[in-house]
């Protein structure tokens, strides 16, 4: 039953990080307009994600502009929209492994053997869902940074982290955490003792035999 809690509190882990990994990949706030250093104060705010780009106006009114070609868009941009789709795929196709290879649940193979390996690829892909998406959250701040603080960039051109970055990164540990508890909830110490020790019986049993034959010679 305790492995069998470790393995609920993983896999649900796992799924609210999920469902983090998803928003952060719609949200259009990955960077948003600074105004450091700036004495003019902006009634547009600016904001710009990975499909699209938005202006948010004083009133309240919001426009959103999708970004018209993919080959036009910088190389980071690329590889992170990449890797989040990525993530978002192996992540739902870790939900159903998971699901399958769970103590808890009666779907699919009933032998425990087979559904703690189960249970362990899909604490691997999670793993893998949580690492694409921290590598695409951090090189895409990492850019963010580095155009901040480059003297070339103008001031009034300068972006700071938005708030679909802390949302990643929190998604990323939630999953990748989750991940860790359904890997490490399948290690059955009962299943491998049993084994152990019907592996030794047969070998015990060879040596009581050569032991009665050798105390009775000839």
């Amino acid at each position: 039953m305790a492995n069998s809690g470790f393995q609920l509190l993983g896999y649900f882990l796992a799924l609210g990080g999920w469902i983090g990994i998803i928003s952060t990949t719609v949200l259009p706030q990955w960077k948003q307009s600074s105004y450091a250093g700036d004495a003019i104060i902006m009634a547009v705010g600016l904001y710009e994600g990975l499909w699209m780009s938005c202006a948010s106006q004083s009133t309240g009114q919001v426009q959103c502009k999708i970004f018209d070609s993919l080959l036009s868009l910088d190389v980071h941009i690329q590889t992170c929209r990449a890797l989040m789709v990525i993530s978002v795929l192996m992540g739902f196709i870790a939900i159903i492994v998971s699901v399958v290879g769970m103590k808890c649940t009666k779907v699919g193979d009933n032998n425990p053997s087979t559904k703690s390996k189960i249970a362990i690829s899909g604490g691997s892909l999670f793993l893998l869902s949580g690492l694409c998406t921290l590598v695409a959250v951090s090189w895409y701040a990492t850019q963010v940074s580095y155009h901040f603080f480059d003297p070339n960039t103008p001031i009034n051109a300068r972006y700071e982290f938005g708030p679909a970055l802390f949302v990643g990164w929190a998604a990323a540990i939630l999953v990748m955490l989750g991940g860790s508890f359904l890997c490490c909830s399948c290690v059955n110490k009962d299943s491998r003792g049993q084994q152990f020790y019907r592996q030794s019986q047969p070998s015990t049993a060879r040596e009581d035999e050569l032991l009665s034959e050798t105390s009775f010679p000839d």
